[in-house]
């Protein structure tokens, strides 16, 4: 499968990423894995990148699809790929269709995932992290609390809320996508190429992208 995941902080992307890459091996690719990755891999676009990233800059889009067009070529992506939090404006949208059009990719659709804001503000401020930069396991107090109240159940160490998920900068956060990044949806859904998932569960989500793409039908399906 080779899709382009949509949704806000909080939309479930990154859970429907990891349920969809157990079923035929497609990759998750976001944006800081393939920078982190450059940079790691000591490739010239790596180096440009990072030198924009030591100085605190934004990496520019041209050489953020010069990334992806490499990464995109690694065998690990021979079996499909799964872009998570790219593209994010309609400029990159249509960069990115002119980069897959050289490589010869198709991409199957994009998908939209459309959660109520209160649901997201919910899910967000009540997630906690461990402290440990060597462990980050992530928590709920509601869903997934810890075993022992404020401490890590892998590590020990103690558990926190993040300074980007407190409710006003959550909001702050949901804002700014709905502004820059909500209108590919409408890119995409011009195109034809959108599939619309107005649900909170995740296995929802991904049984309702297995039957767009066919996989697991059972032959009788329209």
């Amino acid at each position: 499968m080779r899709l382009i995941l949509l949704g806000a902080p909080g939309a479930g992307k990154g859970t429907v990423a990891k349920m969809l890459t157990a079923l035929d091996g497609s990759v998750q690719i976001s944006t800081g894995d393939i920078l982190r990755g450059a940079v790691k891999d000591g490739t010239e676009l790596g180096k440009k990148a990072d030198a924009y990233m030591k100085a605190g800059d934004l990496v520019p889009d041209d050489l953020i699809l010069g990334i992806m067009a490499e990464r995109l070529q690694q065998p690990d992506c021979a079996n499909g790929f799964l872009l998570d939090g790219f593209p994010r404006t309609i400029p990159q949208a249509e960069a990115l269709g002119g980069m897959l059009d050289k490589l010869g990719i198709k991409l199957d659709f994009a998908v939209n995932l459309d959660v109520p804001r209160e649901v997201i503000l919910d899910r967000l401020t009540t997630r906690r992290t461990c402290s440990n930069p060597a462990c980050q396991e992530i928590y709920n107090v509601k869903s997934k609390p810890t075993k022992k109240e404020g401490v890590c159940d892998k590590c020990g160490s103690p558990v926190i809320q993040r300074d980007d998920e407190t409710e006003e900068a959550i909001s702050k956060r949901l804002d700014t996508y709905n502004e820059k990044t909500a209108p590919l949806a409408d890119y995409y859904r011009k195109k034809g190429m959108l599939l619309d998932i107005n649900a909170t569960s995740s296995d929802t989500v991904v049984n309702t992208i297995k039957s767009k793409l066919g996989i697991g039908c059972c032959g009788s399906c329209a």
